[in-house]
């Protein structure tokens, strides 16, 4: 009994200690930047970085998207080194690695999705002098769900105490706008046509305005200007998940060269943001044109249960191809949609550089292949391939 209390005595001490030392690593940095929301937080984490780079300030940034990285101030990337499950732990040592380097601002994504640990992210660990939601999307619906008030609530546990928040949401606007007031912050509504098109066709991937549009005002309130910070932003190195389109010209076997397009639309992962992906490329306009790789995990079967029903209606293609976990019972799912049995292929079992052969076989000329679900596993593996296939081209 006597060697339990001493231990619990020591767990806590040293509990005690590390948030201690967190306290004096926080306050060494002045500018913090907490990002938030349904959609596009790294990419928001990495336009506000290069802004805020752009104007002249020491900057670390932390991203998780598609792959944990984090962003020093001389602009290398750390991929973050897991050996276990995310733990929400791991943004103290962000903050370590960020006071060592002096930084004057941090902007660090929020890596949690339950609610009570989206609080503690913001109030007991980042307690931002900025904070960003980007908008109020349907995911994560089993845990901060199951209705999108649920969501905005759960997002609305960082809003900041005393500072500042900034969205681009339009649907709980009003709701944030509450929220900010009662956690005594200010209040920014940032607007997606306060950029312009030729703004955005700068920019070397697909970004959306209303991200750039959020970061472009997180940067004016710390100080840089617009212009200066824009010209940061077209320099930003995209997130591994970003969309990004990639056109290839290739030999077919019997048929003879084809010129397809890759569009890398598998980060998107909520229903609203699909057709939102579809519309921006103008896929609905040659559906007959259109290949949809779907990449299943079987960890994230809610996704793919709110996706099919969008298969063949707001997201038609001439092919629907099947691939990661389960895929089985995705494509009972297209069948029941009213999705024709010819144009559902399952290619599960086939690694990267035998899928990318069977895609390009299977449209016309200038087909147009978007990769929607997950990046996860055979996701990334097609992606590292076409990065080759572009550098040997």
């Amino acid at each position: 009994m006597q060697l339990v209390l001493i231990l619990l005595v020591l767990v806590t001490a040293l509990g005690m200690w590390e948030m201690l030392r967190h306290v004096l690593h926080r306050r060494r940095i002045p500018i913090r930047i907490h990002v938030n929301g349904s959609r596009g937080k790294s990419s928001v984490a990495r336009l506000i970085a290069a802004g805020l780079s752009a104007g002249g300030m020491a900057v670390v940034g932390k991203t998780t998207g598609s792959a944990a990285a984090v962003i020093n101030t001389d602009g290398s990337e750390t991929l973050m080194v897991r050996r276990s499950a995310p733990n929400i732990k791991e943004q103290l040592s962000v903050f370590r690695r960020a006071a060592r380097q002096n930084c004057q601002a941090l902007v660090i994504e929020c890596m949690a999705v339950r609610p009570d640990l989206q609080r503690v992210c913001e109030h007991t660990i980042v307690k931002a002098t900025h904070g960003v939601i980007t908008n109020v999307r349907p995911d994560h619906l089993e845990v901060m769900g199951p209705t999108m008030d649920d969501v905005a609530a759960s997002l609305a546990g960082t809003v900041p105490r005393r500072s500042h928040l900034f969205t681009a949401e339009d649907r709980y606007t009003g709701f944030l706008a509450k929220r900010s007031a009662r956690a005594h912050s200010k209040f920014t509504h940032s607007q997606a046509d306060a950029v312009s098109a030729e703004e955005m066709d700068r920019f070397a991937y697909q970004e959306f305005p209303e991200n750039v549009s959020v970061a472009l005002d997180v940067c004016r309130a710390v100080g840089v200007e617009r212009e200066v910070a824009l010209a940061g932003m077209w320099e930003v190195t995209p997130d591994v998940g970003a969309m990004t389109c990639h056109r290839f010209r290739q030999e077919v076997p019997g048929v003879g060269s084809r010129e397809v397009e890759f569009i890398n639309g598998f980060a998107a992962n909520d229903p609203d943001s699909y057709c939102r992906v579809w519309r921006r490329l103008g896929l609905e306009a040659h559906p007959e044109r259109v290949i949809l790789l779907m990449n299943i995990r079987s960890d994230r079967q809610r996704r793919s249960q709110d996706l099919a029903p969008l298969f063949g209606r707001e997201m038609k293609a001439a092919h629907y191809v099947l691939v990661g976990a389960e895929t089985a019972l995705f494509a009972r799912l297209l069948r029941r949609n009213g999705i024709s049995r010819e144009t559902i292929h399952d290619f599960s079992n086939l690694e990267a550089p035998a899928l990318w052969e069977r895609l390009v076989t299977l449209g016309p000329d200038g087909a147009r292949i978007i990769g929607v679900g997950n990046i996860a596993g055979i996701g990334n593996r097609l992606l590292s391939h076409l990065r080759q296939k572009e550098v040997t081209a």
